[in-house]
């Protein structure tokens, strides 16, 4: 492109709203700058001059960030700059697992681990009573026999609902904790710079909210649930089974013990192959998300074949990690298994030496080995429990380093709502690192500003700042007298509607599309929209009206459609500034007509990011981006009332900042 000399459009460090410059030589100086002139930064592109840079302090009203760094401050040291606001960590960014509406339901599944003991020990009892009374010949003891049959009988039952309890509980501690930390992920994608949000994978994104999520669900739900309800279980049963007779509860707590190590010493591994299977996963998803979206590009230019070794290739190297996985997994369950095979037969062991020396009897050794029957099911959960923990540490890791990507513009303390005016746009003395330098301009109330250059000279990277979906490094954005930076972000996007190719249409009705700036526009609005924008005629050739449904991106439409659609749902609430950047690149001339009726009768300013000659010679000014340099052009084309403006002739440069107050605005007919 013409800012990065011979990179080129195709480099891969082009984005959507600009570029990134290189992140390492600003790390250290982008939180130390210096009373010393000897505190210069780098050269922020080819072109500019090193030049002294004037001390400066971090705002206190908000934190600066430069685009290189997701987290503000790089300087390396712990310390916080002076005055300024503290960033949130990632680990601050999730819900606590331990809010208040979830420790009564942690307190719940305590509490049920207990009561599962408890009937574990009373069917050991009753268990112990049954044997010793049928062992008695010639005692008439059938009411005797009768009341521990029932009280084994309602200790099962009271047992099988307290575990199924558990499941309801355990589940709807997990289901709240995912939809609070759910909500959080999509707070922090809603407040993504859309340049952290373009370079991601969709793929990679889903998996945030999909896989990352269930397998934080499982850890709550099935692992830590489980881990204190078996916990507390085989903790109370340990220690009857020390009362009962030392020597058998500390046979089964060694035993124990040992298991739980060599779980532990097997699960080390695990980390690494459930980190290798989520990888591989998430570049499948990757994949076969592009593919889906594109499919037409593999079929013309015939690499089908091509891309089936592709996804064959991932698919096995998916399958081999996920073999690994179930191997890993497979060794915890048998280790699991096996531990409570040894415990018992190590019970039957020792009870029958201490039978045999006479310090417990027969029927207490067959109540030890009913508890030790009961106790394996929660010994099987605790089998699980690693698994889970080391999905849960992968996927707590995951989200971490999904919630340090820079965020969008956040809103300064004390902001407050954008008063009323007539749009007037004014660019003071903007500087964006790697796009834009020193750009300072003014479009009037109510005229139409045409913004063109070469691709990659930072068009979109300008509407993106009148838009505030980024913040300059320097310089300022005034609309209608106030700083933007200063706004509340709900009082920004009420009197901004903007149209480009990064804001398709979403699933969902017409009718949901149209009204979604506007969710409360009335009829009559509505109705002057959809026939202003040419909307009308898409509905009479859609048999539902605006009940159609519309596909992920619109596709169920033609370009020119989704084009007047989305031109109408930016119009929609009488916008005081209109952002249209290339709407008009894939318009027939029925389009390009509606196009200009729109651009008539809008009484706002409008900013427009355009290559077609027709439309700047009937623009009220130009805008040319030439390697981050804002240039002004006069129109070809005659403009009533329009105060000229004198440029040099050896530069053609127009001065730093044009104002264009005092110009008569745009009423109702092209000038």
């Amino acid at each position: 492109s013409s800012l990065t000399g011979s990179m080129g459009c195709c480099s891969p460090r082009r984005m959507p709203w600009g570029r990134w410059p290189a992140p390492a030589p600003w790390s250290a100086w982008a939180c130390a700058w210096s009373d010393s002139a000897a505190h210069s930064p780098p050269r922020p592109w080819p072109f500019a001059r090193p030049r002294p840079r004037p001390a400066r302090r971090c705002s206190p009203a908000r934190p600066w960030r430069h685009p290189a760094s997701s987290s503000g401050c790089s300087s390396g040291s712990t310390t916080p700059c002076p005055g300024r606001l503290p960033v949130d960590s990632p680990a601050s960014m999730l819900p606590s697992l331990f809010a208040p509406g979830r420790s009564g339901r942690f307190a719940l599944l305590l509490g049920i681990g207990a009561g599962q003991a408890v009937c574990v020990i009373a069917a050991a009892l009753a268990v112990r009573q049954i044997f010793h009374l049928l062992s008695q010949e010639g005692t008439e003891s059938g009411s005797a026999l009768a009341l521990a049959a029932t009280s084994l009988l309602a200790a099962s039952i009271l047992l099988g609902g307290l575990r199924m309890a558990e499941r309801v509980v355990s589940e709807r501690l997990g289901q709240s904790y995912i939809g609070d930390l759910r909500l959080s992920l999509f707070d922090r994608l809603a407040a993504l710079a859309p340049r952290s949000l373009f370079r991601r994978s969709r793929g990679a994104v889903m998996l945030r909210f999909v896989g990352d999520l269930t397998a934080l669900r499982q850890w709550v739900s099935l692992g830590l649930a489980r881990l204190l309800v078996a916990g507390a279980t085989c903790t109370i049963l340990l220690t009857v089974l020390l009362v009962i007779d030392w020597r058998l509860g500390t046979a089964a707590g060694l035993v124990l013990l040992a298991g739980g190590i060599l779980a532990m010493r097997v699960g080390e591994r695990l980390h690494a192959v459930i980190g290798e299977a989520r990888r591989h996963r998430s570049r499948l998803a990757a994949n076969v998300n592009e593919k889906i979206a594109s499919m037409p590009v593999v079929q013309i230019f015939g690499q089908v074949q091509r891309e089936r070794r592709r996804l064959r290739q991932q698919s096995r190297n998916l399958a081999g990690s996920m073999v690994e996985r179930a191997r890993m997994t497979g060794a915890l369950r048998a280790i699991t298994e096996t531990t409570g095979a040894v415990v018992m037969g190590l019970v039957l062991i020792v009870g029958s030496r201490e039978v045999a020396a006479g310090r417990i009897t027969v029927a207490t050794l067959v109540a030890v080995i009913a508890i030790i029957g009961l106790m394996i099911p929660p010994l099987r959960d605790l089998g699980r429990v690693h698994e889970y923990w080391k999905g849960a540490q992968v996927a707590r890791d995951k989200i971490s380093r999904f919630l340090e990507l820079p965020t969008l513009v956040p809103e300064s303390p004390g902001a407050r709502r954008l008063r009323q005016g007539e749009g007037r746009l004014r660019f003071q003395r903007v500087t964006l690192y790697g796009s834009l330098q020193q750009v300072s301009a003014t479009a009037g109330a109510g005229r139409l500003v045409v913004v063109t250059g070469a691709n990659g000279a930072g068009k979109s990277t300008l509407l993106a700042l009148a838009a505030r979906l980024i913040d300059p490094d320097r310089g300022r954005v005034i609309l209608d007298g106030r700083n933007i930076a200063d706004v509340r972000l709900s009082s920004l996007r009420r009197a901004i509607g903007m149209v480009g190719p990064d804001l398709p249409l979403l699933r969902g009705s017409l009718m949901r599309n149209l009204c979604y700036r506007h969710p409360r526009a009335d009829a009559t609005e509505l109705q002057r929209i959809i026939e202003l924008c040419g909307v009308d005629h898409i509905l009479e050739q859609l048999p539902e009206g605006l009940g159609t449904r519309i596909q992920e991106g619109g596709l169920n439409l033609s370009t020119g459609q989704r084009q007047r659609i989305a031109l109408a749902r930016a119009m929609l609430g009488q916008p005081r500034l209109l952002l249209l950047d290339e709407v008009d690149a894939f318009l027939d001339p029925a389009g390009t007509a509606i196009l200009e009726r729109v651009l008539e009768q809008f009484e706002g300013t409008v900013l427009m990011v355009t290559q077609r000659p027709e439309r700047m010679a009937r623009a009220d000014d130009i805008w040319v981006l030439e390697q981050g340099i804002l240039r002004r052009r006069p129109p070809a084309g005659p403009v009533s009332g329009r105060v000229g403006i004198a440029a040099s002739a050896d530069t053609g440069r127009f001065p730093r900042h044009v104002d264009d107050r005092d110009r008569p605005r745009r009423t109702g007919a092209w000038r």
